[in-house]
């Protein structure tokens, strides 16, 4: 049912997915997110909805090989089907015309602040984006994330494409400037949005992070997705996934987005030797 239409590898890990998925395709709006499942004896892990087109009735999505679930969703062809495409799920975006914003996105996370971007500059705002990753292999959706901001920086690690460094400072280049900034949209890694999150919080400057933490029903029951937002117990599927970042306790998230290390080592340790014994 949930056929992938299209396949585009976007990096030599991340790939992007045109999948069937009619009902979400016309319901989906900016921030939303769907909870996949590759197979019948899958985990299901969330992704979000980068783009949709009700007229063909697919959804896009972008997945960066990391663990396992990652792992075999990256290697999906075309033609091949999901067992499991829920949603669309969590709040969407408020959108206004706030005048100046300024979105942020961190490696795969550019996936998600993309549709942030798009539907902020289509209210009317001055969209001001910032795009990192590790290096010139992992920038994505330049020329998409170009398109819908009136200034683009690009940011890498090893300097590799557009400026050598992290987020923060082509963010703090911006801030220096005087620019009357209304409010900055932050999605990438959790250090990296902490990060953004103290840069401004001095200034004021309301910032609002996407958050992907463990994840498991997507309806609020299992609570795998709870953070701690100004002292007060949220679930990240139903009540986020966006919250206000000066309010989150990004120690507390961090510690619990490790608990399953190892098992996630073991699993991917476990699917490299399939993979070698069905080369063998």
């Amino acid at each position: 049912m949930y056929v992938i239409h299209r396949r585009t590898p976007l990096s030599s890990a991340i790939t992007a997915l045109e999948v069937e998925a009619p009902l979400i395709a016309r319901k989906r709006k900016p921030g939303n997110f769907v909870i996949v499942r590759p197979t019948a004896t899958g985990e299901r892990i969330p992704l979000t909805i980068v783009e949709s087109d009700s007229e063909r009735g697919t959804i896009t999505l972008i997945v960066q090989a990391i663990g396992k679930t990652t792992q075999l969703i990256h290697t999906m062809k075309e033609g091949d089907e999901f067992e499991d495409v829920v949603g669309p799920l969590g709040e969407p975006t408020p959108i206004e015309n706030y005048g100046k914003v300024v979105c942020v996105g961190g490696g795969v996370g550019t996936a998600v602040v993309y549709p942030m971007a798009k539907a902020l500059k289509a209210a009317g705002n001055k969209v001001i984006s910032i795009i990192g990753a590790q290096n010139s292999d992992t920038v994505i959706l330049e020329k998409e994330m170009s398109a819908v901001s009136d200034e683009l920086f690009v940011t890498t690690d090893d300097g590799s494409r557009g400026i050598k460094g992290f987020v923060t400072q082509a963010l703090g280049e911006i801030m220096e400037r005087g620019d009357d900034i209304h409010s900055v949209y932050a999605t990438g890694p959790l250090p990296m949005m902490r990060a953004v999150a103290n840069q401004t919080r001095g200034s004021g400057i309301r910032t609002v992070v996407s958050l992907n933490p463990i994840m498991m029903d997507g309806t609020g029951m299992c609570g795998a997705c709870r953070v701690t937002v100004g002292g007060k117990l949220k679930f990240a599927c139903v009540d986020g996934p966006e919250f206000d970042a000066h309010e989150i306790n990004f120690e507390e998230l961090i510690a619990r987005n490790k608990n399953y290390m190892n098992q996630e080592r073991e699993a991917m340790e476990t699917l490299k030797q399939e993979h070698q014994c069905q080369a063998g």
